[in-house]
């Protein structure tokens, strides 16, 4: 028999529950120096090996790079007026990345301030376009300081809301320069989309670009380069301190020909009508005024143009947007007779002894239509090529075009640049048409016949000009045959820009001075079209008037201005230059509808010259 207590005792295997425990243990301690082990190696990955990649990751969260824009480079005219300036203003800004609700923080914005609904709907197309992170992103313009007054109280409610000073486009002549300074705006989609890196790098920071005119044409030059500020942030994105920055580098000034006072000169003389002024320099090519009326105020353009001024801008009957000076295309009229008379005597198809007898008209052999000239009765029996230009004998010229040939005065006519791009310094500028047989064979399908050519000889028909391109005829015509191209910027930074010489016409001596005296006598002779610009007139000066149809007269009846719409009127357009000795401006003008050229141009360009002469002697004067 058993005891009880050693029957309990049989129960209980003490070596057995120690042999568990001690593989337990061990096991647990396996597990542990195993589980130790992944941590020290997880340790040594994150603090060794992979060390660089978390430290990166991790500064970038901290540290941000914020670009810095550079001043945009200004404009002066040659009096050193300013024409683009930078001007200080405050913008609400947004970071996206630094608001918890954006939606929310839009509401309360709009609470506080004035931020319209395309506002907003400008500020979500900029968030979807390509940025930076944490890069802000304008909501609204030109806070007042109430405004800015309203959000500073209202700051630790608005997480993401910056307040940023920043120089905004300005244009303090207004309408005066708008075609040809043209105006920044605002970088949209398509052009943001068409920067590669290079690009979308120097414009980082910056909101606008240039649109139109010199603004645009010298964009890379007045932009400047980007700098850099490497700034670190706590984790609510607050800017902690600046670790490292670079300089923005501001962009070239530009300096211009153009004279602020020969163009109010030219808009005040124009007094509401619509038409161009091109003035230029004879000697150096430089456009001393460019007017095209009526203009605009570009400054509605810097920030963004409200639809209502947009849509009346561009539904205008006088097209306030369009510039006239270099892509209106108008035929020229008489303004190019001394052009054609001096490729007549090079040719030897006229001299200074051909006479024609001009009973009001001419006609070709074996056709019936009447070729008119604008006196109904003629210019007399004799009339040669100076009082051709003179009293602007259309029937003249007729016979030398017939004589000549289109083959003959087409070539002569592209050495002034006709029908061709000037190659100005602003873009848009339109290359006009001087016809010849190939252009019209090519583009009508039809043979030329000798009736186009006695068109084209008065500057009717297929023929047209824009203001600029009559401008460098004329000037071209003053310097007897140096053809320079003409330029807006006399200086670019600090580099003087060149002038360029597009061709030099070998005409004789003596053909240049019978032109000159012939132009010379349009205003200063009793018979000249444009004799009554001369009175009190203190220098000599060469011009001619002319008349540009709109619309087509039959030839059995005649113009009767009574009976047309005042915008079917003939336009009125003169050339010329001053001094005759030694010329030093040329001067292209239309005048819309204004019927006669030496009635409605020839007083602008009067008083044009007048301006010119009387700022320069000022000018001089001064010590």
């Amino acid at each position: 028999m058993m005891w009880a207590g050693e029957q309990l005792h049989q129960f209980k295997d003490h070596h057995r529950e120690a042999r568990v425990f001690a593989v337990r243990a061990a096991i647990s301690l396996l597990m542990v120096v195993a589980l130790f082990g992944v941590l020290l190696a997880r340790y040594y990955r994150l603090q060794v090996t992979d060390h660089e990649v978390y430290a990166t990751r991790s500064d970038r969260n901290r540290i941000h790079v914020r670009p810095i824009p550079p001043n945009r480079g200004l404009i002066y005219d040659a009096q050193g007026q300013l024409l683009a300036d930078n001007r200080p203003t405050f913008t609400l800004s947004v970071v996206s990345e630094r608001t918890a609700n954006l939606e929310q923080t839009l509401d309360h914005l709009a609470d506080l301030i004035e931020v319209s609904e395309r506002d907003r709907e400008n500020f979500l197309k900029r968030l979807r376009q390509r940025r930076r992170p944490f890069e802000a992103v304008p909501l609204r313009y030109r806070l007042t300081e109430e405004e800015i007054s309203r959000i500073a109280v209202n700051e630790f409610e608005l997480e993401g809301v910056e307040i940023e000073a920043q120089l905004t486009r300005a244009y303090p002549k207004g309408a005066l320069f708008a075609h040809t300074v043209g105006y920044v705006g605002r970088i949209n989609e398509r052009e943001l989309s068409s920067f590669d890196q290079e690009t979308y790098e120097r414009y980082s920071g910056t909101h606008s670009i240039g649109k139109i005119g010199l603004e645009r044409y010298y964009e890379s030059e007045l932009l400047g380069q980007v700098g850099s500020e490497n700034i670190e942030t706590n984790a609510h994105g607050r800017v902690l301190r600046t670790l490292e920055f670079t300089d923005p580098q501001p962009g070239k000034d530009l300096y211009l020909f153009l004279d602020s006072r020969l163009q109010q000169v030219a808009v005040d003389q124009l007094d509401g009508r619509r038409g161009s002024v091109v003035a230029i320099d004879v000697k150096t090519g430089g456009v001393l005024a460019m007017v095209s009326a009526p203009a605009y105020d570009p400054n509605l353009f810097v920030n963004g143009i409200s639809y209502k001024d947009y849509r009346a801008l561009n539904e205008s009957r006088d097209l306030p947007l369009f510039n006239r000076s270099i892509q209106g295309q108008y035929p020229p009229g008489s303004t190019i007779k001394p052009m054609l008379g001096l490729g007549g005597l090079e040719a030897g198809v006229v001299d200074f002894d051909t006479h024609i007898s001009d009973p009001g008209y001419y006609q070709l052999e074996n056709d019936e239509r009447f070729y008119r000239d604008w006196k109904k009765g003629g210019h007399g029996r004799r009339v040669d090529l100076r009082q051709a230009i003179v009293e602007s004998c259309d029937t003249f010229f007729y016979d030398m075009a017939f004589r000549m040939g289109v083959d003959s005065m087409h070539p002569f006519g592209d050495k002034f640049g006709l029908g061709e791009r000037t190659r100005l310094d602003i873009p848009s500028e339109r290359p006009g048409l001087w016809p010849s047989r190939e252009w019209k064979e090519r583009v009508r399908g039809l043979h030329w016949f000798p009736g186009d050519s006695l068109n084209i000889s008065i500057g009717q028909g297929d023929v047209l000009t824009t203001p600029l391109q009559l401008a460098v005829m004329t000037s071209t015509i003053a310097s007897r045959g140096t053809h320079l191209r003409p330029r807006l910027v006399k200086q670019l930074g600090n580099q003087v820009t060149e002038r360029e010489v597009v061709d030099q016409i070998e005409v004789q001596s003596q053909y240049w001075d019978y032109v000159h005296s012939a132009m010379e006598g349009v205003v200063h002779s009793a018979r000249g079209t444009a004799h009554r610009i001369s009175r009190g007139i203190g220098y000599k000066m060469a011009g001619k008037s002319g008349t540009a149809q709109v619309v087509g007269i039959a030839q059995d009846e005649e113009y009767d201005a009574d009976k047309l719409d005042e915008r079917q009127w003939d336009h009125a357009l003169f050339i010329g230059f001053a001094p005759v000795e030694d010329p030093q401006i040329a001067i292209a003008i239309i005048v819309e509808n204004g019927e006669h050229g030496s009635s409605a141009a020839g007083p602008i360009a009067r008083e044009v010259f007048d301006t010119y002469f009387a700022t320069q002697a000022e000018d001089n004067a001064k010590p």
